[in-house]
């Protein structure tokens, strides 16, 4: 059994998400891949930095991250977006406390439903290593 808790990310609502995470056993952080919005996010006052630290202060020790707006006209469903986020996400990630190579990263658009449940066609060079092939599998 499990309880599923949307943690609301947006500032407003820190409280919220607080609340929500320390509830909880395992976490999706959502990425926001789009060209600027990845690189706000991940800066040193932004909301995916404070997100995955939370998180881990609150007890999460399981986590996926989805790499999220993948069909952006910024982003294209590249390859290379994609793995320049693993990497930076994944270097923050090891700072924190995770260990990263234990972390499955799925690249989605859940606007169009990419990687959502199923494999998505428009990212054949996204292949499984972890079991984890999309969001839900």
């Amino acid at each position: 059994v499990f309880t599923i808790i949307d943690a609301p990310g947006h500032r407003d609502f820190i409280k919220n998400m607080i609340t929500g995470t320390s509830q909880a056993d395992a976490a999706v952080l959502m990425i926001d891949s789009t060209t600027g919005g990845f690189e706000a996010g991940i800066s040193k006052d932004g909301q995916t930095r404070e997100h995955a630290l939370l998180a881990y202060t609150l007890g999460v020790k399981q986590m996926i991250v989805a790499v999220n707006k993948m069909d952006d006209k910024t982003v294209k469903y590249s390859k290379d977006r994609y793995e320049e986020i693993k990497k930076e996400v994944s270097t923050y990630l090891k700072k924190v406390g995770y260990n990263p190579e234990k972390i499955p990263f799925v690249p989605i658009s859940g606007w169009v439903g990419d990687n959502m449940i199923e494999e998505s066609e428009n990212m054949p060079w996204y292949k499984v290593k972890d079991g984890t092939s999309t969001l839900i599998s």
